[in-house]
């Protein structure tokens, strides 16, 4: 299942529910702000980042200003706890599925979440036309559909 880590004054996080939901993929929402974040979820995280803290971090973040932080002399657990303490130094959106992550939205990028075959059947169709994205995963998805109660 797919976990999409948002706040609610995010239009990016906005964005990207919209996406999943237009595309019909499933997820589970985990509110930064409403749902205590754990280590292992940011464990999960930094196993899906290629830059580990720098990948979901922002150092922007207010409280980095504030508290004059370096995360470069923090040890992984001091950052851990501060994350955990201070869900609001995380980027948004943070998507999650398996070994696939995105950070932020992307339009393209999103796709990533879109399962394989379906991808491999709407790209094939769309080789073969002058296809809209999004039209061809309806069409291919109620394929499917129809495939399953027939069966």
């Amino acid at each position: 299942m797919l976990t999409i880590y948002t706040t609610p004054s995010c239009s990016s996080c906005r964005k990207a529910k919209k996406w999943l939901e237009d595309y019909k993929i499933p997820y589970q929402e985990k509110n930064l702000f409403n749902s205590r974040i754990t280590e292992s979820d940011i464990d999960m995280m930094l196993e899906n980042a290629e830059n580990g803290f720098d990948d979901i971090i922002s150092t922007r973040s207010k409280i980095f200003k504030e508290e004059n932080l370096d995360i470069d002399s923090m040890r992984t657990n001091e950052l851990k706890r501060f994350i955990i303490k201070n869900p609001s130094v995380l980027k948004r959106p943070i998507m999650i599925q398996d070994e696939k992550m995105q950070v932020g939205y992307n339009d393209d990028e999103i796709r990533i979440f879109i399962p394989r075959r379906l991808r491999e059947l709407i790209d094939c169709s769309c080789a073969q036309s002058d296809c809209d994205y999004q039209s061809e995963v309806e069409k291919q998805i109620d394929g499917l559909r129809r495939n399953l109660t027939t069966s």
